[in-house]
């Protein structure tokens, strides 16, 4: 008889060397803040939870939080740049457009984290510092990852508010519908330079522990005129996903090439939103 041996979730956690709990946002710089917090609460469904502006001391961003299910967005836009973060944020929406800066990540240690991702050869944006308020503490880092793109690294384990310190509650823009559209962010992809996927991959392989999940190339995405090569990355979990996408050579332009000729460089492409009924969400977004 043989015997099988099964791993806890709480071994696997300590076996992991940067082990995560999720996605924790995504985070937008945009023109106007408030205009897409409208528009991804009446389009898409999600429900305004949070704030940061004028009106409760943040002189310098507006920020709008939105959520849906375990799904995150937090959209920010200038009001006046006094600080480096301000001056960041304006010139990303002057170079870019609308874009992703941040793909947050949740983890039980934040400091553990970026001590881990610093030694395997991250960049740092910011050492690990803490944020704090009437409904707790939160331990934030950040490092970067490809084009202007940072993961920030999250532990709000000792924290109860709507979202960070510096944010209060909000009412929704719009009443919400009465089903969400959507449950959670299934992945985030990533669109490099020709001859970069791989570097990318193992950039997440070594200073995050990811493994490679699935990769598509050669001829798996092509067509006679436009192509791509994937490669996906993974926490142990499979909760974080990074697709990394890189052109392929065709006939005509890829579409991944097209991507950072217009928005300026590499970048997120988009991100995938798990629901439990593709046909009915699409429905509803498009009556929306």
């Amino acid at each position: 008889m043989t015997e099988t041996l099964h791993t806890s979730p709480d071994t696997a956690r300590q076996a992991d060397p940067f082990p995560v709990k999720g996605m924790d946002a995504v985070v937008f710089a945009v023109g106007n803040a408030k205009q897409a917090a409208h528009y991804y609460s009446t389009a898409f469904g999600m429900k305004l939870v949070a704030y940061s502006g004028p009106e409760n001391g943040s002189r310098e961003t507006a920020s709008y939080v939105l959520e849906s299910g375990a799904a995150r967005f937090v959209l920010t836009s200038v009001i006046k740049a006094a600080t480096d973060w301000g001056r960041f944020l304006e010139g990303h929406v002057a170079a870019h457009g609308d874009g992703v800066i941040d793909l947050a990540i949740e983890v039980p240690d934040a400091r553990a984290a970026y001590a881990y991702a610093v030694e395997h050869g991250a960049t740092s944006v910011a050492e690990p510092y803490e944020v704090k308020d009437e409904h707790g503490t939160v331990v934030l880092a950040a490092i970067a990852t490809y084009g202007e793109t940072r993961h920030t690294l999250v532990d709000r384990s000792g924290y109860d508010g709507p979202y960070l310190p510096g944010f209060v509650a909000a009412e929704p823009i719009v009443e919400p519908p009465a089903k969400r559209t959507f449950q959670a962010i299934d992945h985030c992809v990533g669109n490099v330079e020709l001859g970069k996927m791989n570097e990318w991959c193992a950039f997440y392989n070594e200073v995050m522990g990811f493994t490679n999940m699935k990769e598509f190339v050669g001829d798996d995405i092509a067509t006679e005129y436009s192509a791509l090569m994937s490669k996906v990355v993974a926490d142990g979990t499979k909760k974080v996903k990074f697709p990394i996408n890189e052109p392929a050579i065709a006939k005509k332009k890829s579409q991944i090439d097209e991507y950072l000729e217009f928005y300026g460089g590499p970048g997120v492409q988009h991100m995938a939103l798990a629901t439990n009924d593709i046909v009915s969400t699409v429905r509803a977004m498009r009556a929306a």
